[in-house]
């Protein structure tokens, strides 16, 4: 998939992406580096998935985007993962690429620990995913929120999608 361009973006939704940008590449600085982007509405969660690839760019570090849309594990695996890994995803092949990939079921437990970083994509009153890095409030699209939420009140199977 082709990455987005950012000029159109609002200054609001640039401040977070660039945020969120900045603190997944402090703390995932070389290497092959997978990123997830879900959230209730896939629309959402592909735009900013997009954006945020193209923020990273901007920020001088080479990324694809991939997007799955409902994919199981067995296939996130072998479609994706692992031609990333062995450096034959196309338009991957530099060593410190990150892959930024949205779909359904990407949060799932049996493949959780596969993401480096993942980012929730909130889109109303709904519960966000218990074990994500960021939530983000996208209400209101040109002036999206980062979302705190006390992820201890909620089970550890929100956001599980059978």
């Amino acid at each position: 998939m082709t990455i987005t361009s950012t000029e159109t973006l609002s200054e609001a939704r640039r401040e977070l992406l660039d945020s969120i940008a900045r603190e997944f590449l402090h703390n995932s600085q070389r290497g092959r580096r997978l990123l997830a982007v879900e959230g209730e509405t896939d629309t959402l969660a592909a735009r900013f998935a997009d954006e945020l690839a193209a923020v990273l760019v901007d920020q001088g570090q080479p990324a694809v985007r991939v997007s799955l849309g409902d994919v199981d594990e067995p296939t996130l695996r072998s479609a994706t993962v692992e031609p990333f890994r062995a450096g034959t995803l196309p338009g991957a092949s530099d060593r410190d690429t990150v892959v930024v990939v949205d779909g359904r079921r990407l949060l799932n437990l049996s493949v959780r620990g596969i993401w480096h970083f993942s980012v929730w994509v909130l889109a109303g009153d709904e519960l966000p995913h218990a074990a994500v890095n960021v939530i983000v409030d996208a209400t209101d699209e040109s002036a999206p929120k980062r979302y705190f939420y006390d992820l201890c009140k909620l089970p550890p199977s929100v956001g599980e999608r059978r």
